[in-house]
């Protein structure tokens, strides 16, 4: 008697799960290993169905300020991004960066800012990711899935900033890249909506621009309360005018906060970056 509500209370869930989760299919991540300037990363590989060759992102996760966080770090990406990716036929690759989670070693990305007392090393904080993400780019191409001259850089928060620095040096095959809320130096706990000496990130980024050559996208939400609305809008400006080549897209509110746009607001960036993938013909 009590097998058939049992059998309706499981198709009840599994309606509820594929609403919840859409029509796209979530990739299993692979494990691997990739060499970086500062040691070998742990690195997570989703791939589409299919054998390839496939175009590649390449994912830059952000920063915490607390070390117990950085250290915990396991997963970077989200279920549901990477899905956005994989049913559009990309594969991601997302690599810990070496200071962090399952990669460990040193912090070689502190700015060492000590929580602003003193004045901060963005310069270091974004040649180093730019390092290990750089190096990724080197391993993807060598991969007999990934077509080698089709890949995009995707970075979030310090990921982001580090994604500018790695395209500012034109690595081979990458066709773009794409930066969510990068910067570094925030503290919204402590200064929420200001960050750690900003006219310091903005020389880095002008810097960065007048080395940069790859078509880019930015985004900024206005209640990103790492940065704030305002000094977003003063890096892009100054990363332009020094020679960049990026499209700055400054949405509305996103969430409680808006550095977490690209996971929390997805209908804030989706259509642009459908566009943008489009037009480097990937």
């Amino acid at each position: 008697m009590t097998a058939k509500p049992l059998l309706n209370l499981r198709r009840v869930i599994a309606l509820a799960l594929s609403l919840a989760v859409g029509s796209f299919t979530i990739a299993r991540a692979e494990t691997t290993s990739i060499r970086s300037p500062n040691g070998t990363m742990v690195a997570d590989v989703f791939k589409p169905s299919g054998p390839g060759p496939f175009p590649v992102v390449v994912f830059s996760h952000g920063r915490s300020g607390d070390p117990a966080e950085r250290s915990n770090m396991h997963h970077p990406l989200r279920e549901q991004y990477v899905s956005y990716w994989t049913q559009k036929g990309f594969a991601l690759v997302a690599p810990i960066r070496p200071g962090y989670g399952l990669t460990g070693g040193f912090d070689v990305e502190s700015s060492g800012s000590n929580n602003c007392t003193v004045l901060p090393n963005y310069n270091r904080t974004a040649g180093q990711a730019a390092n290990a993400i750089v190096a990724t780019v080197d391993w993807v191409r060598q991969q007999a899935w990934a077509k080698p001259n089709k890949i995009l850089l995707v970075g979030q928060s310090v990921g982001g900033l580090g994604t500018v620095a790695a395209a500012a040096r034109s690595p081979e095959g990458v066709v773009g890249y794409i930066n969510f809320a990068g910067g570094s130096g925030g503290d919204p706990k402590l200064t929420p909506g200001a960050s750690c000496h900003p006219e310091v990130l903005q020389d880095v980024y002008a810097n960065l621009g007048s080395s940069n050559r790859l078509p880019g996208l930015w985004f900024y939400a206005a209640n990103d309360k790492f940065w704030g609305p305002d000094q977003p809008k003063a890096w892009g400006a100054a990363f332009n005018a020094a020679g960049g080549h990026a499209t700055l897209n400054f949405t509305g509110p996103s969430g409680s906060d808006g550095h977490h746009l690209m996971t929390d607001s997805p209908g804030l960036w989706q259509g642009k970056v459908d566009q943008f993938i489009h037009a480097r013909g990937l």
